[in-house]
């Protein structure tokens, strides 16, 4: 039973300016960079004929490909360091989102528990005071923004864990309309 969920791939490049950002926290468990990616809608564990049946309704979506700017760093609620912090949250970003949204509860899933926040997840934080992320942040807390260009969602699945990868492309769905 794959677990899935829908995604924007972080280019390599900023995947690697998104790596200098590791280390100095202690607490953290760094996600690899070949790893970070911007969620758009957590799916789940699902059987095979549901997984098949959402990869057909991703074929539905047609959008044009935008930007997106990654900016900033900080530390969520959830206890994840959170570098690039999308700017903005550009229009085309959120109504994606939002279509995936509609789509993943029309076929019968709840609707996602918690309002969606663009971010790239860079480490899960366990035993991280307060102080040692204040001292993270103070240091690391910045970083040039870095854009890209969307130019495809994809449909990721990972082992069931706790977090962090490895992730697979199962599929891929172009932003070409």
């Amino acid at each position: 039973m794959p677990r899935l969920f829908t995604g924007l791939e972080i280019p390599a490049e900023i995947g690697q300016t998104l790596s200098n950002l590791r280390g100095g926290l202690p607490g953290a468990r760094w996600i690899d960079p070949e790893n970070y990616h911007v969620t758009l809608r957590f799916i789940g564990d699902i059987d095979g004929v549901a997984a098949n049946e959402i990869a057909s309704l991703l074929v539905r979506i047609n959008r044009k490909p935008f930007e997106v700017a990654l900016q900033a760093c900080r530390v969520s609620r959830e206890k994840a360091a959170r570098g690039g912090r999308l700017g903005g949250a550009e229009p085309p970003l959120i109504e994606l989102q939002a279509e995936l949204e509609r789509l993943m509860q029309r076929i019968g899933l709840d609707p996602e528990g918690r309002k969606f926040t663009p971010h790239v997840t860079l480490a899960r934080l366990r035993d991280a005071s307060n102080q040692d992320v204040a001292d993270y942040l103070s240091v690391r807390g910045y970083f040039p923004t870095r854009v890209f260009t969307a130019s495809r969602f994809v449909l990721f699945s990972s082992r069931a864990s706790t977090g962090g990868g490895p992730y697979v492309v199962e599929d891929a769905y172009a932003l070409s309309a």
